[in-house]
Protein backbone atom coordinates (compact mmCIF):
# COMPACT_ATOMS: atom_id res chain seq x y z
CA UNK A 1 0.00 0.00 0.00
CA UNK A 2 1.55 3.26 -1.06
CA UNK A 3 0.12 6.21 1.12
CA UNK A 4 0.66 10.17 -0.01
CA UNK A 5 0.57 12.96 2.96
CA UNK A 6 -0.52 16.68 1.73
CA UNK A 7 -0.52 19.24 3.62
CA UNK A 8 1.06 21.73 5.88
CA UNK A 9 1.53 26.02 6.29
CA UNK A 10 4.52 27.75 5.15
CA UNK A 11 5.68 28.30 8.75
CA UNK A 12 8.13 25.63 10.57
CA UNK A 13 6.49 23.44 12.85
CA UNK A 14 3.07 24.02 11.89
CA UNK A 15 -0.35 22.07 13.86
CA UNK A 16 -1.76 21.32 10.56
CA UNK A 17 1.68 19.28 9.41
CA UNK A 18 2.24 17.60 13.14
CA UNK A 19 -0.97 16.36 12.64
CA UNK A 20 -0.75 15.10 9.23
CA UNK A 21 2.99 13.06 10.28
CA UNK A 22 1.36 11.91 13.52
CA UNK A 23 -1.38 10.36 11.08
CA UNK A 24 0.67 9.27 8.32
CA UNK A 25 2.95 7.68 10.92
CA UNK A 26 -0.67 5.26 11.32
CA UNK A 27 -0.97 4.38 7.98
CA UNK A 28 2.96 3.49 8.49
CA UNK A 29 2.26 1.30 11.30
CA UNK A 30 -0.62 0.03 9.52
CA UNK A 31 1.79 -1.22 6.96
CA UNK A 32 1.70 1.35 4.19
CA UNK A 33 4.95 3.23 2.31
CA UNK A 34 4.39 6.63 3.06
CA UNK A 35 5.09 9.72 1.17
CA UNK A 36 5.08 13.25 2.42
CA UNK A 37 4.26 16.69 0.64
CA UNK A 38 4.25 18.93 3.28
CA UNK A 39 4.74 22.85 3.45
CA UNK A 40 8.12 23.16 2.26
CA UNK A 41 7.59 21.66 -0.87
CA UNK A 42 4.45 23.30 -1.10
CA UNK A 43 5.67 26.49 -0.96
CA UNK A 44 7.32 26.90 -3.68
CA UNK A 45 5.10 25.00 -6.28
CA UNK A 46 3.90 28.30 -8.09
CA UNK A 47 0.17 28.67 -8.82
CA UNK A 48 -1.15 25.91 -11.23
CA UNK A 49 -1.39 27.23 -14.76
CA UNK A 50 -0.04 30.63 -13.79
CA UNK A 51 2.75 32.85 -14.91
CA UNK A 52 5.71 30.82 -13.14
CA UNK A 53 3.97 27.42 -14.13
CA UNK A 54 6.57 25.25 -16.09
CA UNK A 55 5.96 21.83 -17.26
CA UNK A 56 7.45 19.27 -15.17
CA UNK A 57 6.60 21.17 -11.75
CA UNK A 58 4.96 19.43 -9.28
CA UNK A 59 6.16 16.44 -11.23
CA UNK A 60 6.71 14.70 -7.92
CA UNK A 61 3.59 14.98 -6.28
CA UNK A 62 1.57 14.28 -9.21
CA UNK A 63 3.42 11.09 -9.65
CA UNK A 64 3.12 9.84 -6.27
CA UNK A 65 -0.13 10.50 -6.45
CA UNK A 66 -0.29 8.72 -9.44
CA UNK A 67 0.63 5.26 -8.05
CA UNK A 68 -0.63 6.15 -4.38
CA UNK A 69 -3.33 3.60 -2.91
CA UNK A 70 -4.54 6.32 -0.80
CA UNK A 71 -3.93 9.98 0.23
CA UNK A 72 -3.80 12.27 3.49
CA UNK A 73 -4.89 15.82 3.64
CA UNK A 74 -4.26 18.08 5.96
CA UNK A 75 -5.24 21.92 5.48
CA UNK A 76 -5.55 24.52 7.89
CA UNK A 77 -8.57 26.69 8.20
CA UNK A 78 -8.02 30.04 6.17
CA UNK A 79 -10.95 32.31 6.64
CA UNK A 80 -12.85 29.61 6.81
CA UNK A 81 -11.98 27.27 4.14
CA UNK A 82 -8.98 25.67 2.92
CA UNK A 83 -5.92 27.38 2.34
CA UNK A 84 -4.58 28.43 -1.01
CA UNK A 85 -1.46 26.39 -0.30
CA UNK A 86 -3.25 23.48 -0.02
CA UNK A 87 -5.53 24.24 -2.60
CA UNK A 88 -2.81 25.06 -5.07
CA UNK A 89 -1.29 21.22 -4.56
CA UNK A 90 -4.40 19.59 -5.10
CA UNK A 91 -4.95 21.87 -8.42
CA UNK A 92 -1.90 19.74 -9.85
CA UNK A 93 -4.09 17.02 -9.43
CA UNK A 94 -5.58 18.28 -12.81
CA UNK A 95 -2.48 16.41 -14.44
CA UNK A 96 -4.39 13.01 -13.71
CA UNK A 97 -7.50 14.49 -15.69
CA UNK A 98 -6.70 11.87 -18.31
CA UNK A 99 -5.61 8.60 -16.46
CA UNK A 100 -7.13 5.18 -16.96
CA UNK A 101 -7.44 5.95 -13.13
CA UNK A 102 -8.29 9.62 -13.17
CA UNK A 103 -8.01 12.14 -10.17
CA UNK A 104 -8.25 10.64 -6.81
CA UNK A 105 -10.60 7.90 -8.55
CA UNK A 106 -11.18 4.31 -6.55
CA UNK A 107 -8.85 5.62 -3.54
CA UNK A 108 -9.17 5.94 0.41
CA UNK A 109 -8.78 9.99 1.43
CA UNK A 110 -8.47 10.53 4.40
CA UNK A 111 -9.12 14.57 5.77
CA UNK A 112 -7.90 16.50 8.31
CA UNK A 113 -8.47 20.01 9.04
CA UNK A 114 -6.65 22.99 11.52
CA UNK A 115 -8.04 25.91 12.82
CA UNK A 116 -8.15 27.91 15.69
CA UNK A 117 -11.82 27.72 15.81
CA UNK A 118 -14.48 24.77 15.46
CA UNK A 119 -16.68 26.72 13.01
CA UNK A 120 -13.79 27.01 10.66
CA UNK A 121 -12.78 23.28 11.32
CA UNK A 122 -15.84 22.43 9.97
CA UNK A 123 -16.59 24.74 7.29
CA UNK A 124 -12.51 23.86 6.15
CA UNK A 125 -13.37 19.97 6.64
CA UNK A 126 -17.16 20.10 4.97
CA UNK A 127 -14.90 21.82 1.41
CA UNK A 128 -12.18 19.26 1.62
CA UNK A 129 -14.94 16.72 1.43
CA UNK A 130 -16.77 18.55 -1.37
CA UNK A 131 -12.87 18.81 -2.90
CA UNK A 132 -12.52 14.93 -2.61
CA UNK A 133 -15.45 14.39 -3.87
CA UNK A 134 -15.19 16.42 -6.93
CA UNK A 135 -12.18 14.71 -7.62
CA UNK A 136 -13.33 10.82 -7.75
CA UNK A 137 -11.92 9.92 -4.06
CA UNK A 138 -13.32 7.69 -1.38
CA UNK A 139 -13.65 9.95 2.08
CA UNK A 140 -12.78 7.78 5.33
CA UNK A 141 -15.86 7.77 7.63
CA UNK A 142 -13.34 9.69 9.89
CA UNK A 143 -12.16 13.23 9.30
CA UNK A 144 -10.46 14.92 11.88
CA UNK A 145 -11.26 18.62 12.93
CA UNK A 146 -8.02 19.76 15.06
CA UNK A 147 -8.59 22.85 16.45
CA UNK A 148 -4.75 24.41 17.13
CA UNK A 149 -3.50 25.30 20.75
CA UNK A 150 -0.12 26.03 21.60
CA UNK A 151 1.57 23.27 22.78
CA UNK A 152 -0.63 20.99 21.17
CA UNK A 153 2.20 18.76 19.91
CA UNK A 154 5.26 18.62 21.94
CA UNK A 155 9.14 19.27 20.32
CA UNK A 156 9.08 15.46 19.39
CA UNK A 157 5.84 15.64 17.20
CA UNK A 158 3.35 13.87 19.99
CA UNK A 159 -0.05 15.40 20.32
CA UNK A 160 -0.77 16.31 24.23
CA UNK A 161 -4.39 15.95 23.61
CA UNK A 162 -5.46 11.90 23.44
CA UNK A 163 -8.57 12.26 21.87
CA UNK A 164 -6.79 14.31 18.82
CA UNK A 165 -4.21 11.72 18.92
CA UNK A 166 -6.43 9.16 18.87
CA UNK A 167 -8.86 10.72 16.16
CA UNK A 168 -5.04 11.01 13.94
CA UNK A 169 -4.27 7.69 14.16
CA UNK A 170 -7.75 6.42 13.42
CA UNK A 171 -7.43 8.30 10.14
CA UNK A 172 -4.40 7.30 9.05
CA UNK A 173 -5.59 3.30 9.87
CA UNK A 174 -8.92 4.31 7.86
CA UNK A 175 -7.02 5.30 4.53
CA UNK A 176 -5.17 1.92 4.62
CA UNK A 177 -8.19 0.20 5.51
CA UNK A 178 -10.28 2.06 2.77
CA UNK A 179 -7.65 1.26 0.23
CA UNK A 180 -6.84 -2.41 1.13
CA UNK A 181 -10.64 -2.14 0.39
CA UNK A 182 -10.88 -0.84 -2.65
CA UNK A 183 -7.98 -2.65 -4.11
CA UNK A 184 -9.55 -5.72 -2.92
CA UNK A 185 -12.77 -4.64 -4.91
CA UNK A 186 -10.57 -3.50 -8.30
CA UNK A 187 -9.27 -7.05 -8.27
Amino acid sequence: MKIVCIGGTVANSSTTESALLLAGQAAREAGADVSHFGGAYLGVLPHYRGAGHQAGVGAELVEAVRQADGIIIAAPGYHGTVSGLVKNALDYLEDLAKDARPYLDGRAVGLIATAYGDQATMSTMMTLRAITHALRGWPTPLGATVRTSQGLFDAQGACTDARIAAQLSTVGSQVVMGARSLAGAAA
